[in-house]
């Protein structure tokens, strides 16, 4: 009997703790065709769209997928590059920056590798991937600082989907948020300051998240307070006054009311409270992607110059950055306590 899974267990004892690190995912290429098997996957998660499935499915099929790749296309396709997409080149860059920093410390016995979950590569195939060098432990770390149903939820989801049909299955670890961790706060501070040192202050700083229903906050999603201790963490370690900074929400979605205050409308009304300059980051974005390149940088751009404003400047995500590597090192090797001792020699350090 073929046993899936567990056929390497055991062959590799160095290579013992498996990180797989995970992001939303992206379409394979930025074409209508493309799109439309992307916003499929994604938007046929019930954790992503919480409403009655069938008055959904019709939504989706009949409405939404008629209509949106081609839209979706056209903005992907503005920020495409020669290598993909941001998001998965950001994201396989992350995997190979915290592979060699893991591996400076502790060898060939901790592996990393990536995911997404949605699109390619998938979540399953990274763990395969794994499994196939023989790991006997697995931290599953979701890019999303704050947790969120739809997305950290979603991935814990994918995850326990693919070990229900597994005949082993290792020790895992999964990270539900890293929203208040000291190396978290303190990258997205030094990314802030790194900006600020070279340009200089603007009237207001405004701590952007991505948005989701209100509704999902009321049903007891943590979401919206982890974003406002995220704020608060930042403003501490920023020495920030009461009046200089602003957390707001982006990218809603239809009718619904979503997390208040709006980015772009807070954008619009800035310059009428005599706000002329701003600065503007994504501190619940491991990765610059679609949303802030082209939503943020672009467009919430002209909507505050529009209003009258006289300077907007997007701070970028952390990305592949030395101090998001050294973040997300610090992190894993918090989250592998006792997992290191048992595993990593002695010489590690």
């Amino acid at each position: 009997m073929k046993y899936i899974g567990s056929q390497n267990f055991g062959q590799h004892p160095k290579n013992t703790v498996g990180i797989l690190i995970t992001n939303l995912g992206t379409p394979a290429a930025p074409t209508k065709t493309a799109l439309k098997i992307y916003l499929r996957e994604f938007l046929s998660d019930p954790r992503v769209i919480e409403i009655p499935r069938l008055v959904w499915w019709f939504i989706l099929n009949f409405i939404i997928l008629n209509i949106r790749p081609a839209r979706s296309a056209e903005a992907y396709s503005t920020v495409w590059t020669e290598e993909g997409s941001p998001l998965l080149v950001n994201t396989r860059n992350q995997a190979e920056g915290l592979k060699n920093a893991l591996s400076s410390k502790y060898g060939d016995e901790i592996a990393v590798d990536f995911g997404m979950r949605y699109g390619e590569p998938s979540i399953k195939s990274a763990i395969k991937k794994l499994e196939s060098i023989g790991i006997q432990k697995l931290l599953v770390l979701p890019l999303y600082p704050q947790y969120s149903g739809p997305t950290t939820g979603s991935t814990f989801d994918a995850i326990a989907k693919f070990f229900v049909k597994q005949r082993w299955i290792p020790e895992v670890r999964f990270v539900s948020s890293y929203h208040d961790h000291p190396a978290y706060i303190e990258a997205i501070a030094l990314q802030i300051e790194k900006h600020r040192s070279k340009y200089g202050e603007s009237d207001i700083l405004i701590f952007s998240y991505h948005g989701e229903p209100q509704s999902y906050m009321e049903a007891g999603d943590p979401y919206f307070h982890q974003c406002q201790k995220t704020s608060e963490l930042l403003v501490k370690k920023l020495n920030l006054e009461a009046d200089r900074y602003l957390t707001t929400f982006q990218s809603r979605f239809g009718p619904r009311e979503w997390l208040q205050p709006y980015t772009d409308e807070t954008l619009k009304d800035l310059p009428n409270k005599q706000v002329e300059s701003v600065q503007i980051i994504c501190p619940g974005f491991a990765s610059d992607c679609l949303e802030t390149i082209e939503e943020i940088n672009v467009e919430n751009r002209q909507y505050f110059l529009d209003a009258g404003g006289k300077k907007y400047e997007y701070i970028p995500c952390l990305n592949s950055e030395p101090i998001h590597i050294d973040a997300l090192s610090r992190l894993v090797t918090d989250k592998c306590k006792g997992w290191i001792n048992d595993n990593i020699s002695n010489n590690a350090f």
